[in-house]
């Protein structure tokens, strides 16, 4: 018996992008009307993704449901999608670029098409190419396809990890997956159990990365990968990776200007493809304004843009907004975040569902909030960091470069003994512990929020027990990233590190689930994979050149971008967490970390928590970063597992 539902928002569509979620039974006899009440509340959950219609299919043991945001083919392009036999079903969460030019090829090989969406392509390009059909995708994407005849799941995730895609078995055998977490929490075949490993993790980097979930026995799809499902085993493969090995030398530097400008041109041009309005995220950096500046070439109209701002000078980049908004000649958008937001705190725990630290998740959230109330899709400039080297830690990381050189011994021998042997706070003892690290080692331990002497402070006696004494889970995990290079070009090492950990863990976490929040589309024309495959082939002189970052990408926007952006000092998409910890949130944050809910949790040494509180407070050492990991922990300890 098959049952299949759609249940449209009665009020004008918005005509707005998807959020997928399913399951498969073991059991294939399992009563079906049960599984339809089930799998509606799991679309329910993410109601946000995709607040136009909802699409749902329960037969035989698969249960596949979306929630859609309509953006391309709206009137024909509802989902589930069949394909002409009957035989596949597939939901789909993001949008295929070429779809076009795959459905002309498609056409050529006799198929047939009955609406022109891209999720139709999807599932005939797989009928033709099974797996095959992902290296034919240009885009953003996670999706399912169920073969009703072989009983099998298949489910993709793309290139870069710019859609998420969670799943787990349960005890009974079931898989179920969704775009995120709270599906499968809704779902109630799950247990709520933390794993340690992703809380030592997220206390590293301040986020959890994508080899790890908070929750036991659930994971995410790493970019880049496929997953098949059958008879109750999964089996994961690897499709595509950021290649920085085969590096191009003969080409000049004007030859690589030229063809990134031009593969910069059509990535946003393709991306410009919408029958709903239309704008752009606008920081006053070089990455946002490149995107701003080739879209208001390629528009006919003025582009729409946001900009968000702080009262704090040294935080406030509306300035330069402002700049590249006049010399582009923009419809512009801004909005001042103040301390009082902290309210809305609970509502973006919420929506990570896990452990989230990354500060620039609160003005995103409003910026999202802004664009949405004007347009239905926004352009950004991510990834630009990690496609030119455009962080500062990079330049850090190079002038330390000289103590890899220092004989192994003495650095763990003297710098290391003399960094333990030295008392907390004292002046140096950070940095001998730092430069007594291997390369990728030193590179990790200056990202971190806690590291390895921190958290030996900071975790309870039954913590370190119960990870048996580690407290470098993820770091060893990051490390074999850094060193899977096998050249000695530190920062092509440094730039595939941040690429498979940092850009999907945080930078793309974020950008998806504070858009989605607002029912926004966010597409990141950077990150396009036939853009970042001819950056990968640039030798690494030519993304950092001395001590400049994004050298080559600067002369390819010369002459498109005013010259007072692509020369400023970067300032990144900063907040100014000191100063409201120093202030507003001080008593808050203090009252929630020592409180008795927060004690006797028993991860934490409580005394090494209110070192960490009173240092801050009397201004000896910022602890910020530190502070607001623990609060945003807190909060979600409250958010999900009190309840």
């Amino acid at each position: 018996m098959a049952v299949g539902a759609w249940r449209r928002n009665q009020s004008s569509l918005d005509f707005r992008m998807c959020g997928i979620t399913g399951f498969v039974t073991k059991d294939k006899d399992a009563p079906v009307e049960p599984r339809v009440a089930l799998l509606r509340r799991m679309c329910d959950s993410i109601v946000h993704r995709g607040p136009d219609e909802e699409g749902t299919v329960v037969r035989d043991r698969v249960a596949l449901g979306m929630r859609r945001l309509s953006i391309i083919d709206i009137k024909s392009g509802q989902q589930p999608i069949f394909s002409d036999d009957g035989n596949l079903a597939i939901v789909f969460n993001g949008e295929i670029y070429n779809f076009q030019d795959v459905r002309k090829e498609l056409i050529a090989l006799g198929c047939s098409f009955k609406t022109n969406s891209d999720t139709e392509v999807i599932v005939k390009a797989y009928e033709k190419f099974g797996e095959g059909c992902l290296k034919k995708l240009r885009g953003m994407f996670a999706f399912a396809i169920w073969n009703f005849s072989t009983e099998e799941l298949f489910i993709a995730r793309d290139r870069v990890g710019k859609k998420p895609l969670y799943y787990t078995v349960t005890e009974h055998g079931d898989f179920i997956f969704g775009s995120e977490l709270k599906t499968l929490l809704v779902h109630g075949g799950l247990r709520k159990k933390i794993d340690l490993k992703a809380m030592d993790a997220y206390l590293s980097f301040g986020y959890v990365p994508e080899e790890f979930c908070i929750l036991k026995n659930v994971r995410k799809l790493s970019p880049g990968h496929f997953l098949k499902f059958r008879n109750g085993r999964v089996a994961i493969e690897k499709y595509w990776d950021f290649d920085l090995s085969r590096v191009d030398q003969s080409r000049s530097e004007e030859d690589w200007t030229e063809a990134l400008r031009e593969k910069l041109r059509e990535a946003v041009e393709i991306r410009l493809i919408s029958e709903v309005p239309l704008g752009a995220f606008l920081s006053g950096g070089v990455d946002s304004s490149s995107i701003v500046g080739t879209m208001a070439r390629l528009s006919t109209r003025s582009v729409k843009t946001f900009s968000i701002g702080f009262r704090e000078d040294s935080f406030d980049e509306l300035k330069f907004a402002r700049v590249a908004a006049k010399h582009f000649r923009t419809d512009h958008h801004e909005f001042i975040v103040t301390p009082n937001l902290f309210d809305i705190i609970g509502e973006i725990v919420e929506h990570f569902d896990e452990p989230f630290a990354d500060q620039s998740s609160l003005p995103t959230f409003m910026l999202s909030k802004m664009a949405s109330e004007h347009v239905t899709v926004v352009l950004s400039g991510d990834g630009g960091d990690e496609l030119f080297a455009g962080y500062d830690r990079y330049v850090v990381d190079q002038s330390r470069n000289g103590f890899a050189s220092v004989p192994l011994a003495i650095r763990k021998n003297v710098f290391q003994r003399l960094s333990v042997a030295l008392p907390h706070g004292a002046a140096g003892k950070n940095f001998l512990h730092n430069v007594s690290l291997d390369p990728i080692g030193r590179y990790l331990d200056s990202i971190s929020t806690f590291n390895g002497p921190r958290k030996k402070s900071l975790y309870s006696t039954e913590l370190q027990s119960d990870l048996n004494g580690s407290s470098s889970i993820a770091e060893s995990v990051f490390a074999d990233y850094g060193n899977q290079m096998s050249s000695d070009d530190q920062i092509a090492r440094l730039l595939y590190l941040d690429s498979k950990t940092y850009l999907p863990g945080d930078i793309l976490t974020k950008v998806d689930r504070m858009t989605m929040a607002h029912s926004l589309e966010a597409r990141v024309p950077l990150l396009d994979h036939e853009l970042i495959e001819l950056v990968a082939a640039m030798p690494s002189r030519l993304k950092m050149k001395g001590v400049e970052t994004k050298y080559i990408f600067k002369r390819a926007m010369k002459g498109i971008v005013p010259d007072e952006i692509l020369f400023r000092e970067k300032q990144g998409f900063g907040v100014p967490i000191n100063e409201w910890i120093n202030d507003q949130l001080k008593r808050r944050i203090h009252d929630d970390l020592t409180d008795k809910r927060a004690m006797e949790r028993g991860y934490f040494n409580r005394d090494y928590v209110g070192v960490l509180l009173n240092e801050h407070a009397i201004g000896r050492r910022d602890h910020s970063n530190a502070l607001w990991a623990l609060w945003m922990l807190e909060h979600w300890f409250r958010r999900f597992m009190d309840v």
